[in-house]
């Protein structure tokens, strides 16, 4: 039997824990989430969120990559810890799409109903009922707003972009302003969400508010990428305090990083073969920006001069020339020969180019550039085009994009026998040229040597997102894309098929 000593001591630990748990994140974190498990960096994030609380950090900046636990701590935890230690506050939060903002709501307010948040905070409390009107008299409670019961706190959540006028801040916080890489690289959306913040998020601010951003840095013009530039050329601008923890250690590091060079930042879920893996697998442009919150401008930045490999091609045998000074040569009948199209239908000089490539794609899975045709056609002038091309190249599959040649061009092509599949753009050309841009820093895309077409072809990936022209950067995308779509035919065994059997084949779309 315990004696009374024992009791007292046990109690006294409880209550000290649970004070604990009152004036630091992480303690009432692991509170309120049993078998929370923090890593290094969440205890790093922790104390500064602490100091944006209680101390004088009034504008802070966390850059962390996707899936890292950022979100868990600063849109769910956070919340319910400040109204705990001031119940009065007023919190605006706001994510990148307003159902993200109510799900952040939603779990803000299971937290502050939980026993093990009244175990610390017995006073603090919301309405029993969903109440979305004010009609009633009584507290708000929705998946929009809330308010604290006998308090003058409010939590309103927010897409960005949307409408949070008729309140102020005490806190406002955005957490991940850019859903995705085509978000990302518009740059009518990120002028839109620059004119939100500046005109309509930030206005709601109190004297004293305080300010926290947590995002994946997308792009370099990104909402903090603005305001960090405001803050280097005019003093008067805000000044931020930045928590920048890349997946791979890098220097600068910062004084609070144990790691060196080169280590993972969570190595229990993402171990370094997996960043290795997965930074060979996107490519610089993609790994840089996202997981090591370094996004560089696109423009020379996604296909490199260094990274371009050639081959050529003697009586039959291709043979490339690797990175490391070894060659390896391939038979060209064990290669699988495939085209991609973006077609235009005007010769005016102001037009689009008609472009078409021919690739041959290896048993090692390189792509070797064989030929590309560039110039402006009339629309009635290209099937013509697509029969001499099979005749000449017997392409396994002619990718064409039919938006720019027009349904009835496309049906004409589908009924002649030609193996035509059609190519979906459902993506911007940014976005749909990152997995050819990575194949290239990866060495496994080819150029012929000394083809008069090669410099023209590698100018424009060059100069691309900012050239005059695109269209062969379009065609070597889509090569990415129908590769991916061979290879899964050769595993079903349809590698060889005759024509026919890819007449009724579906859209290919690179997502």
């Amino acid at each position: 039997m315990l004696t009374m000593t024992e009791e007292k001591r046990r109690m006294i630990a409880r209550e000290a824990s649970k004070e604990l748990s009152r004036r630091n994140l992480m303690p009432f974190t692991q509170h309120t989430f049993p078998g929370y498990q923090a890593s290094w960096h969440h205890n790093l994030l922790a104390s500064y969120l602490d100091d944006f609380v209680f101390g004088d950090l009034n504008r802070l900046m966390v850059f962390m990559p996707p899936r890292y636990g950022k979100s868990e701590l600063v849109s769910r935890r956070l919340p319910a810890f400040i109204y705990g230690n001031d119940p009065h506050a007023q919190i605006i939060s706001a994510s990148y799409g307003s159902d993200l903002a109510s799900r952040m709501n939603r779990d803000v307010q299971r937290i502050i109903d939980s026993e093990t948040y009244h175990e610390l905070f017995p006073s603090v409390g919301l309405n029993n009922s969903n109440v979305r009107t004010i009609a009633t008299g009584s507290y708000l409670r929705n998946s929009d707003i809330f308010e604290i019961v006998g308090y003058g706190g409010v939590y309103k959540s927010s897409g960005v972009g949307g409408a949070i006028t008729g309140m102020g801040m005490t806190y406002g916080i955005i957490d991940d302003p850019i859903k995705n890489r085509k978000d990302a690289e518009s740059p009518t959306i990120r002028e839109a969400i620059w004119d939100w913040y500046v005109s309509t998020f930030y206005t709601r601010l109190e004297k004293g508010g305080k300010i926290l951003i947590t995002l994946t840095r997308w792009h370099e013009d990104d909402l903090a990428g603005r305001l960090l530039d405001k803050q280097k050329k005019d003093s008067k601008a805000d000044r931020w305090t930045v928590l920048n923890l890349p997946a791979m250690a890098e220097e600068p590091m910062h004084p609070q990083d144990p790691r060196s060079d080169g280590e993972a930042l969570w190595p229990d879920k993402y171990p370094l073969k997996e960043l290795i893996k997965i930074k060979a697998t996107v490519g610089s442009y993609e790994w840089n920006a996202m997981h090591q919150q370094r996004p560089s401008a696109a423009d020379g930045n996604l296909f490199k001069r260094h990274n371009f490999r050639y081959f050529t091609k003697e009586n039959g045998i291709y043979t490339l020339e690797q990175k490391d000074g070894k060659k390896k040569r391939f038979n060209s009948h064990e290669c699988y020969v495939f085209q991609t199209c973006d077609p235009a239908g005007s010769t005016k000089s102001t037009a689009d180019y008609f472009v078409m490539g021919t690739w041959a794609l290896t048993p090692h899975h390189e792509l070797l550039l064989l030929n590309i045709y560039r110039d402006r056609l009339e629309g009635p002038d290209q099937p013509q085009l697509f029969r001499d091309a099979y005749y000449r190249w017997q392409p396994i599959l002619q990718g064409v994009e039919p938006a720019n040649m027009g349904l009835t061009l496309f049906q004409t092509l589908q009924r002649t026998g030609l193996p035509v599949v059609e190519l979906k753009p459902d993506k911007d050309k940014v976005t749909r040229s990152l997995p050819i841009a990575a194949m290239y820093e990866a060495g496994s895309v080819y150029h012929p040597y000394s083809a008069e077409f090669v410099e023209l072809f590698e100018k424009e990936l060059l100069g691309f997102p900012n050239a005059k022209n695109d269209d062969q950067v379009d065609v070597a995308s889509y090569a990415a894309v129908v590769q991916a779509r061979i290879e899964e035919m050769v595993m079903q065994g349809q590698g060889r098929q005759e024509h026919d059997d890819y007449e009724d084949a579906e859209a290919i779309s690179p997502y």
